[in-house]
């Protein structure tokens, strides 16, 4: 039994030339592409303007895989997390951070992660598969419908930092961004969005070769091989010197700061060595640093580091003239905070 094809597989041009070689005009195929992108139709009935017989056509050849908001849970500060369901009946979990007068999607791009950070809760669930694209899309439209009925404003801002590692589902991401972006899309800017990565530095240097117009953030932690090493084991592959090499290679090509992402831990990363260890590695490429609050996931291994040693980290870096945030935890009470992704709703 011949399956049928995902329709937003295709490109425009290419239902252009389905629907000529079904008899009908090319144009036929802009419109289906509007409805599927910029209006995102879930079915082939909600395509209005089109037919009866046409959308018969389509439904006999075609099928719309699009994701279900499987349980949505709201935060006591406002934040949203999503547990969606593809269509195959895999879950992947995105959240909305509301700051402000900003709403920021965080979205997954793997269901489980490629990845071995032992820190976070996403890590512990096996790489199932890469999510496509419209998968991608689809989280975006989603989180923007609920901004809109929640904030009474768009969506301001997309992060990939959910579930998986972006950058080992390359083509998957960039297509993703790429409909995003489109004014045939959702018409966002590249420069509302941000990759983040845990550091993989062969495709890092891929996404400066590809003249990336988005941000991009490395989960950091820590800038001693050793430390890092233990607490993302994957480093032992990917060391520091290569992934400074490839920011380097990236700031180069693009001229854009790297946000560094990173978590203080007690008695892991909390020395005068770690901090000055940050502020060498800071120096190679201009970059700001992002201190988060760390977020349990269930066991004793990883603890917050003390309030003095924040604020050490946070008055050295800035003696060195490095730009540093502290980011506060959103949606904790709901496990929707960086690092809690899992699949527990």
């Amino acid at each position: 039994m011949n399956q049928k094809k995902d329709i937003r597989a295709l490109t425009k041009d290419q239902l252009r030339d389905f629907f000529v070689e079904n008899g009908d005009k090319a144009f036929r195929g802009n419109q289906v592409y509007e409805w599927l992108w910029s209006k995102s139709a879930y079915t082939f009935e909600d395509m209005t303007n089109i037919s009866k017989e046409t959308r018969q056509i389509l439904q006999d050849n075609f099928v719309i895989n699009h994701i279900e908001v499987d349980t949505m849970q709201r935060s006591s500060d406002g934040t949203v997390k999503n547990a969606i369901r593809l269509y195959d009946g895999l879950i992947v979990e995105s959240v909305l951070i509301p700051t402000g007068t900003r709403t920021t999607a965080c979205v997954s791009s793997q269901v489980g992660c490629s990845l071995d950070c032992l820190f976070c809760a996403t890590a512990r669930l096996k790489k199932m598969r890469n999510l496509n694209p419209d998968e991608i899309y689809d989280q975006v439209v989603a989180i923007n419908k609920e901004s809109l009925l929640y904030y009474n404003h768009k969506l301001s801002n997309i992060v990939f930092m959910g579930m998986g590692e972006p950058l080992m589902n390359y083509n998957n991401v960039l297509k993703s961004i790429e409909k995003i972006t489109s004014p045939e899309g959702l018409g966002m800017s590249p420069k509302r969005i941000t990759v983040s990565t845990s550091g993989v530095p062969k495709m890092i240097k891929k996404l400066a070769d590809d003249e990336v117009k988005f941000n991009l953030a490395v989960s950091l932690h820590s800038a001693i091989d050793e430390v890092r090493t233990k607490i993302m084991p994957f480093n032992e592959n990917f060391p520091l010197k290569d992934l400074k090499e490839a920011l380097e290679y990236w700031y180069a090509k693009t001229s854009s700061r790297i946000t560094y992402e990173y978590v203080v831990w007690n008695g892991i990363n909390d020395t005068r060595e770690a901090i000055m260890a940050l502020v060498t590695f800071c120096k190679y490429v201009p970059c700001k640093v992002n201190l988060i609050e760390y977020n349990p996931i269930d066991d004793g291994d990883f603890k917050q580091a003390k309030p003095q040693v924040i604020s050490d980290y946070i008055s050295i870096l800035e003696m060195n003239d490095i730009i540093v945030n502290v980011r506060r935890s959103r949606g904790k009470d709901i496990d929707a905070a960086c690092g809690q992704l899992a699949n527990k709703s």
